[in-house]
């Protein structure tokens, strides 16, 4: 029997931030907004910056005039955010047409087999239509996890499991639906990467900025 290709994550051993060397940034990073931030967003928080019923919005994070959403994460998922001001930029991360990567670890009920993964590597059908192809792996989990608050419901009897989902657009709640549709349904969703830009080790709630795309970080909150 074949066994389903396993990935482990090209990440640091924890997810730990530090100000360490913070105060070198340039003077100039106070008095404007960076090109883009990087943002760990944690479960129940808006992609938005105000709050709307139970929901935080990003007000309660970051306080940067200027700045807006590349790329909508759901309330109830985790990871990666990216901002920016500058309208190019927002585009190219968001507009599916530029096809850049959005890579989710996805913790499952259940353990999918090799014919689930392949499934998802080759498309399933949704509602909206068929799925493009994507990359998906069986991962141990994210090392240095952090705790999600609420904590995930899991029924005792059925394992768990994490798999490595990437895909290339961005339909309405399209990982969910996809992991439904091979018989594992998403109990935990963060978003680990955007094309070039990836988690680095943010704690949930923190965000780090750069002066301009491409160059290096200038300061983590």
């Amino acid at each position: 029997m074949t066994r389903p290709r396993h990935f482990s994550p090209l990440l640091p051993s924890a997810f730990t931030s530090s100000n360490e060397g913070a105060n070198a940034a340039v003077d100039a990073f106070t008095t404007r907004a960076p090109a883009l931030v990087l943002f760990n967003k944690p479960y129940g928080v808006l992609s938005q910056f105000t709050p709307e019923g139970r929901w935080q919005g990003l007000k309660d994070f970051i306080d940067i005039p200027g700045i807006y959403v590349a790329g909508r994460l759901d309330a109830d998922s985790e990871g990666l955010l990216l901002l920016t001001g500058d309208g190019r930029l927002q585009a190219r991360i968001s507009d599916p047409r530029f096809k850049m990567e959005k890579v989710y670890w996805v913790q499952v009920e259940g353990i999918p087999d090799a014919a689930a993964l392949e499934a998802l590597r080759q498309g399933v059908m949704l509602n909206d239509g068929v799925t493009r192809p994507a990359s998906a792996a069986l991962m141990d989990a994210p090392p240095g996890l952090w705790e999600r608050n609420p904590p995930v419901r899991q029924r005792k009897a059925i394992p768990t499991s994490w798999i490595a989902l990437g895909i290339r657009e961005g339909r309405n709640r399209q990982v969910r639906r996809m992991t439904a549709a091979v018989g594992f349904p998403t109990l935990r969703l963060i978003r680990a990467s955007v094309g070039p830009y990836a988690l680095e080790g943010l704690e949930p709630g923190k965000w780090i900025g750069r002066e301009a795309a491409g160059e290096p970080m200038l300061r983590i909150t």
